[in-house]
Parts: structure tokens; C-alpha cells; sequence
């Protein structure tokens, strides 16, 4: 049974997911004749880049999301439906869902990444991951809430495990959450919890590789590096996580720390949905596409975001999972649907490289252009107006602004709730001496 969807006489184009390849399609779309049907699990759009400041109290939830109904209001031809995708039929040219069957004229799937743990089920179960508004506040809740038990503990080891943190992933989630800790041990948290010597606090970032955000130059590397060092943030490369108990993490080369908070940004995996032709999954659990971003073989389907991989043609590394390359995909996805529409040549993706980012917090910033580097206050004060700028929402770019300016002044945090205490499924295991 097909949900309650209005009649259109315009082809029908149906987008899985709707993160920011998915919202760039349907408003670039948006004034032609397409009928756009987006689903998603959830019914906002979360800007995912400032998840962090969610997790450790700085934004509220909302200032990071929008609802689809208020991005589509005054546009007939957007129709948002909340739904989960139970599979597709390229075939019958259909999308199944937990709400009906959603037939399509074209279907562009944008499902995003799901985090990967690399088989390590135990830290399936303990770790902390942040993808989402819900993951998110479920740390702040871990977060503040082992904080609290440290207050009227009396056990050495207990009292360790409650206050250490160890991040895992040095990419920029990893390196923003570990500055934003620290900034938070040294000028909030002493405010907050008078009982707690938090010269006592270590914080771990923990990175596989030999070098801290891989995706950006060695000299941006560098920087966040002594940034972070500066900050008295504990950082080890060439290192990895052999298993998480929920209490006691284990590490490659043999050493173990007690922390019954391990935050998870190590790596992601493409989250494809089912019924789609495992032969084109490549490296990533990414859907192999051509360069006009089309599925092979079914011309009516296209691919982008970061479940898509561009193996074709000229292009034989994958682009990175990086929202930049999400937006652009997502406008040539709309201009290769009004060619096709019109039997003219499609057009193939080129990414245009304007820059990447990254914060390790106050005045420690890293930015690296085409044709320049550079870090330190200016970068920081870059990567602030960026990332404002790129928020969905006049109101949620005046909240954010509001908050950060009156953070920047008086280092307030107030945002520290436990609304709904977070419970994990499995009980830590008690600690090895």
C-alpha cells in the first residue's frame, strides 16, 4: 500500500536519506517540474559537524537540526515522509518502507555512513559513537553522569575509570571532541564539580595511524598536534583498540586504560540498503558509481553522498565522506535529472576542492586551502563563520552565534542536563589490576 502521497503529474523522484546530499538535491530541485519524495528515519535534518558541542553541553539539540517541513513550506512539489527503509526494487522501480510501498520514476539513494567498529563486537556494545542528535546527548548523559558518581566516590581505580575519557579516531570529529574536553577540564568543569580535582582527568585521543588528521596536510597535522599537546590532551599514534569491556580499554601495543567513557569517531561504513546489487559494493561498503554518479546499468537510479564511490572513468580513489563533497554531489545529481528528462548528455562530477577544516578549540584552529595554509586565531575565526554560515536556518545560525559569543565571554556552559539518564544495554566488567 502506497502512503498518502499527493498526485503529481510530474516524474517522480524519490531520495533515500536526507543529510546534506539529500537536502542539496531536493532545494536544488525544487522549482522544477519533479515531484520530490524524501524519506528519512528521522524528520529533521542535523547539521552533524557540530554533534560535539551537543555531547559535551555547549548547543542545544535544536540549534543543530531543522524540521524537513519547515525546509519544504511553500514548495508543493517537496514531500517529506518519515519512514524506514526497509528495501529497494530497481526492477519494479519501487522503495519499501515500514510506512508502504513508494513507487518512483528515479530513485537517488543518500543513506550516509553508519559508524564502522571493525568487527570489535564488545565495543559495539560499550562504546559511545556520535552520528546523531539521540547518540549525542546519550554521551552528555554518560558524560555528566559519571562526573556525578565521581563526586561520592571513594575507590581510586572507580574514581579514575568515572572521570577518564579516551576518544578513538583522529580525524576532525576526534580532534574537535578532544579540545572541546579540554577546554572543558580546565575552565568549567572546576566550577561545576568543586569536589573533583580535575588536574586528575586524562584525556585520550587515540589515532591508528602515524599522524592526526589524515585527510588534511601534514602541516595542519602538525599544528593540531601541538594544539592539542598544549592542552595536555594525552595523544597516541600508531595505536589502535583491541577491545572495550565498558571499563577497561585495551591497546594494541599492550597498554590498558580505565575509562568507563570510550567516545567511538574511528572510522565509517556506508550504510546501503537492501535489495541493492551486492556486485557493485566496493571498498567502504560503498555503492560503485559511475561519473555521473549513476548506479550501472540502471540509468533511473543515481547514487552520492557518502554512500557513493566514483570508480570510473578518471576517478579511481574514492571521494572523501565529507559534507562539501555531499552538496555538490547533490546539485549535479538535480542538473543530470533535468539533462535526463530532456535527453540531453549528463554532465560528470568534479569536485571542487575549496577547502577543509578543523577546530581543536579556543584560538586553535586548522584550515588548509588550494593554495594555502595556515592555523592559529585566524583559522579559528574561519572555521566559526564557516560552519555558522553553513547551518540550515536564520534562526539556528542566530542561536548558535548567541551561544558561541556568550561562551567566548564568560566560558559557560549550562547546558550540562541529564534529562534521561543513559543506560547501557551490557554492565561494564569489572577492571583487571
Amino acid at each position: 500500500m502506497e502512503p498518502n502521497i499527493p498526485d503529481s503529474p510530474y516524474p517522480r523522484v524519490v531520495i533515500l536519506g536526507g543529510g546534506f546530499a539529500g537536502l542539496s538535491l531536493a532545494k536544488t530541485l525544487r522549482n522544477d517540474p519533479f515531484q520530490i519524495v524524501l524519506i528519512d528515519k528521522s524528520n529533521y535534518h542535523t547539521f552533524q559537524p557540530l554533534l560535539y558541542q551537543i555531547a559535551i553541553g555547549g548547543l542545544e539539540p535544536d540549534s543543530v537540526v531543522i524540521p524537513y517541513w519547515k525546509i519544504f513550506e511553500n514548495h508543493p512539489n517537496l514531500v517529506f515522509r518519515m519512514a524506514e527503509v526497509l528495501s529497494v526494487n530497481t526492477t519494479s522501480k519501487e522503495v519499501y518502507t515500514d510506512i508502504g510501498i513508494i513507487p518512483y520514476d528515479y530513485l537517488v539513494v543518500a543513506t550516509g555512513a553508519k559508524t564502522n567498529f571493525f568487527r570489535l563486537q564488545a565495543t559495539v556494545e560499550n562504546a559511545m559513537p556520535l552520528k546523531s542528535v539521540p547518540q549525542a546527548l546519550d554521551l552528555r548523559s554518560l558524560i555528566f553522569q559519571n562526573f556525578e558518581k565521581a563526586v561520592r566516590t571513594i575507590n581510586h581505580d572507580e574514581f579514575e575509570s568515572l572521570i577518564d575519557i579516551v576518544i578513538v579516531g583522529g580525524g576532525p570529529t576526534g580532534v574537535e571532541m578532544a579540545g572541546a574536553l579540554a577546554e572543558l577540564r580546565q575552565h568549567v568543569l572546576p566550577n561545576n564539580f568543586k569536589e573533583l580535582d580535575f588536574r586528575r582527568m586524562d584525556i585520550y585521543l587515540i589515532e591508528s595511524g602515524s599522524r592526526l588528521l589524515r585527510g588534511m596536510s601534514e602541516y595542519a597535522s602538525e599544528k593540531a598536534l601541538q594544539s592539542l599537546q598544549s592542552m595536555n590532551v594525552k595523544v597516541l599514534l600508531n595505536t589502535s583498540v583491541r577491545d572495550y569491556n565498558g571499563r577497561l580499554v585495551q591497546l594494541s601495543h599492550g597498554k590498558q586504560i580505565l575509562s568507563s567513557t570510550l567516545i567511538w569517531a574511528a572510522g565509517v561504513q556506508g550504510n546501503i540498503p537492501a535489495g541493492i546489487d551486492k556486485r557493485l559494493i566496493v571498498r567502504g561498503n560503498r555503492l560503485s558509481v559511475d561519473e555521473y554518479l549513476q548506479v550501472p546499468d540502471t540509468p533511473d537510479v543515481f547514487a552520492m553522498g557518502d554512500i557513493a564511490a566514483i570508480v570510473s572513468g578518471e576517478q579511481h580513489q574514492p571521494h572523501a565522506m565529507i559534507a562539501p563533497v555531499a552538496i555538490q554531489q547533490g546539485k549535479l545529481v538535480a542538473h543530470n535529472l533535468i539533462r535526463l528528462k530532456k535527453q540531453k548528455p549528463l554532465r560528470p562530477f568534479i569536485y571542487k576542492d575549496r577547502g577543509v577544516m578543523a577546530t581543536v578549540g579556543r584560538h586553535h584552529a586548522v584550515v588548509d586551502l588550494p593554495f594555502f595554509r595556515f592555523s592559529g586565531v585566524t583559522a579559528w575565526m574561519v572555521w566559526l563563520m564557516v560552519h555558522l554560515m553553513a547551518l540550515v536556518g536564520y534562526r539556528n545560525k542566530l542561536v548558535v552565534f548567541l551561544n558561541w559569543a556568550f561562551s567566548y565571554i564568560s566560558y559557560d556552559y549550562s547546558l550540562h542536563l541529564i534529562i534521561k539518564p543513559y543506560e547501557r544495554t551490557t554492565q561494564p566488567v569489572a577492571a583487571v589490576a
